[in-house]
């Protein structure tokens, strides 16, 4: 499982900056990767495919040991199926945080404590 994170930039230049362009940071943006078995009894892959199909969120905490991390309802933009000939079948992953609903959760950053449970 990746968790990417990132952030746009806005030019900031003014005179005082010595003829050196300078950026200020705007926007976060968060995307998660990742694969899971193709296995109709398991919870988590029904709940991404019923996400994915119904154009509905899923809610995942992706966090450290320490329960420390992104918290957000989540898109799935991407449900790809793997079939190889030999292995388990796989589905690759992409979500996107989003607020799909007028009572949505915008995305936030947990601190970690050492009660911790249900983390990606």
């Amino acid at each position: 499982m990746q968790l990417h994170l990132s952030k746009g930039s806005a030019d900031v230049t003014t005179r005082n900056s010595n003829g050196w362009r300078v950026k200020a940071g705007t926007l976060k943006e968060a995307s998660l990767t990742f694969k899971v078995l193709y296995l109709s009894s398991d919870p988590f892959f029904s709940a991404l495919k019923a996400a994915y199909l119904g154009n509905g969120a899923i809610a995942i905490k992706v966090g450290d040991d320490t329960g420390a991390g992104l918290d957000a309802d989540w898109d799935v933009t991407q449900f790809d199926l793997d079939q190889p000939l030999e292995e388990g079948v796989w589905i690759d992953c992409t979500c996107e945080p989003t607020i799909l609903s007028t009572g949505g959760r915008a995305p936030s950053w947990a601190s970690g404590s050492s009660s911790t449970t249900g983390n990606v």
